[in-house]
């Protein structure tokens, strides 16, 4: 039994998503507030900008990078969209995705596989071709020194988190290149790039990036750490993830979405 249905791609100013939006809106005013975005959640936005600008250099993406569907509650359909960072379009042959994140750590990287490939499961029923692209922006992500330096502390937690290069080989199917500019178009394989904090700031060439992350760590509340899958690490998502109802609502605060 199919799970999504009738997918298409669309661009913001579609009539009916314009009318999702309102409705999304309308819903936010009538709950409580939602708590204002971290710089963490600032820097992530301004992320996705300044690499779809980049990408946008080099390729041809599209405005269309709404995705529209029906997904099956029940014995109902209930209409859905979802927001590409950035997206490919040739004809009706073939769509090309790109995830980006922004994190600190590895299971950002299972987390932006994860979305994709059901983006991917979704699109196959209207494009016969769907690659797919991971671009991850390391923000201090554990290196295995660290991790060993961590881990021989009278204070380590009793679960370590994975480093970059364990969650990588978990997806042996994730080709990685070394540069932005590596990239290619509709690749046979998935292909993943990490950047680092001081290649975005490179690429922002002086415009203003929201990096008061301390701050936002003082803030955060204790947290349990989650259940590992092996007794040396945790390979589970040990980051809070924005739900996509949260996420919709936070960017219909604005008017329009930025491009």
């Amino acid at each position: 039994m199919n799970r999504f249905n009738r997918p298409r791609l669309i661009t913001f100013e579609d009539p009916a998503y314009l009318r999702h939006v309102e409705a999304m809106k309308l819903q936010r005013a009538n709950q409580r507030a939602i708590r204002p975005p971290s710089q963490r959640d600032l820097f992530g936005g301004e992320v996705e900008t300044l690499l779809r600008a980049a990408l946008a250099q080099r390729f041809q993406v599209s405005e269309r990078r709404i995705v529209e569907y029906e997904e099956r509650r029940g014995r109902n359909w209930q209409r859905k969209y979802r927001e590409l960072d950035a997206a490919i379009v040739e004809g009706q042959a073939r769509v090309h995705v790109f995830e980006i994140k922004a994190s600190r750590r590895a299971a950002a990287l299972h987390r932006a596989l994860r979305q994709l490939r059901e983006t991917q499961s979704i699109l196959k029923l209207a494009f016969p071709t769907v690659c797919l692209t991971v671009i991850v922006v390391d923000t201090g992500m554990l290196t295995f020194q660290e991790r060993a330096e961590l881990a021989g502390d009278a204070d380590a937690p009793a679960y370590l988190p994975q480093t970059l290069e364990e969650a990588l080989a978990e997806h042996p199917d994730v080709r990685r290149v070394t540069a932005l500019n590596e990239l290619t178009a509709f690749p046979a394989d998935v292909e993943l790039v990490v950047l680092s904090l001081d290649e975005m700031i490179q690429l922002a060439d002086g415009k203003p990036l929201s990096l008061d992350w301390d701050n936002d760590e003082a803030e955060e509340p204790a947290e349990e750490p989650a259940r590992p899958s092996t007794p040396l690490y945790s390979s589970i998502e040990d980051e809070v993830e924005e739900s996509p109802f949260a996420a919709a609502l936070r960017r219909a605060s604005t008017d329009k979405p930025k491009r």
